[in-house]
């Protein structure tokens, strides 16, 4: 009779381990980590084992396993070692069932695991120079890896698709469509984003510099223009705005421009181009086709534009005038201050996030 109870004892205590094992494995210990901080009590407690990582995790397992032995060793003792077998294996298999039926954070899970957290981080305390080195031997002889499941770019896409219907979850919308937009823009080619040359503003070389061609410049809104001799398809140089002031009133435009052309072909990735855009220092690139014919331009602001996925709006480029940035940053301080701030959000405590 007392093999009996000991062993319905044993069985009981295997599945407290289970029960512990699901709590602290629903909630990552780097998030139990952050809810700590913020004060939450029960995360406080839980936080004191699952610190222990991979030893939290063998004497959990091992418990588990321990106990169960124990508990066969008893009933066999008491009632044979049919019925002793089956009697273990319907205690943890049925209980384990209707305990512990989901990787879901109940209450009762809750509420259990912060009773126990003192007695488990007492153990852990203790255990800890044998636990650790059950670990390294685990570590040594075997190869741990956790897999991710992911395998490709379109898997990762997914779980970001999948983050923005989290209802905990901490990461912005806007966050998530910068890294969505991030992680796909190398697949696109310069061919699908570059600027056609028949809407492209050029200049000919020859073209005299005076009020009537810089206002013509300016109001077109860009501030670097291919430069060409007879034909448009005979690009000769760039032309910078910035260049043009305090040029002399009767020179020609080829007297200002940049002679240095840089070119890519129209099947290079986008991410390919931003490599070459740091390697070189320059901010655009001639677009050439496999004849080697012009067939338009890219600059470093298109190949932004896809990495974060919408239009930069650049506000004149003046940032070299130091009155408009100044006026600027206090035209958003001002507008900071003025507006009405938010509440903050509470921190998500581990009883929070029982489903």
């Amino acid at each position: 009779m007392v093999n009996f109870i000991l062993g319905l004892v044993a069985a009981l205590i295997v599945l407290a381990f289970l029960v512990l094992e699901r709590a602290y494995r629903h909630v990552p210990t780097h998030e139990l980590k952050r809810i700590a901080r913020g004060g939450d009590e029960v995360a406080q407690l839980l936080y004191r084992a699952a610190a222990y990582g991979a030893s939290l995790r063998v004497l959990l397992s091992g418990g588990a396993i321990v106990f169960t032995v124990l508990a066969l060793i008893c009933m066999v003792q008491a009632v044979g070692t049919f019925l002793g077998v089956i009697v273990v294996l319907m205690v943890v298999g049925i209980g384990g069932f209707m305990v512990v039926p989901s990787y879901e954070l109940t209450k009762s899970r809750l509420a259990f695991a912060k009773v126990m957290a003192p007695v488990v981080s007492s153990a852990l305390e203790r255990l800890q120079p044998l636990l650790a080195g059950v670990v390294r031997f685990i570590r040594k002889h075997r190869h741990i890896s956790i897999h991710t499941g992911l395998y490709e770019k379109a898997d990762l896409a997914g779980l970001l698709e999948r983050q923005k219907g989290q209802a905990d979850s901490r990461i912005s919308p806007s966050e998530i469509a910068l890294l969505q937009h991030a992680l796909s823009f190398g697949d696109k080619l310069v061919l699908e984003v570059l600027v056609p040359k028949r809407v492209v503003k050029m200049v000919a070389a020859n073209e005299a510099i005076g009020p009537i061609l810089m206002d013509e410049l300016a109001r077109s809104g860009h501030s670097r223009f291919p430069v060409y001799d007879e034909s448009p398809d005979n690009i000769v140089g760039l032309l910078y705005l910035h260049d043009l002031v305090g040029a002399r009133k009767t020179g020609k435009v080829a007297d200002v421009m940049s002679r240095k052309l840089t070119y890519v072909h129209e099947e290079f990735s986008l991410y390919q181009t931003l490599q070459a855009f740091l390697k070189t220092k320059q901010h655009l690139f001639f677009v050439v086709n496999g004849f080697e014919e012009l067939v338009g331009i890219i600059t470093i602001e298109d190949i932004l534009e896809q990495m974060i996925g919408r239009s930069i709006v650049d506000e004149f480029d003046r940032y070299d005038d130091l009155r408009l940035v100044a006026k600027t940053a206090a035209h958003k301080d001002h507008k900071s201050h003025t507006e009405p701030k938010p509440e903050p959000e509470a921190t998500t405590g581990p009883s929070e996030v029982v489903k």
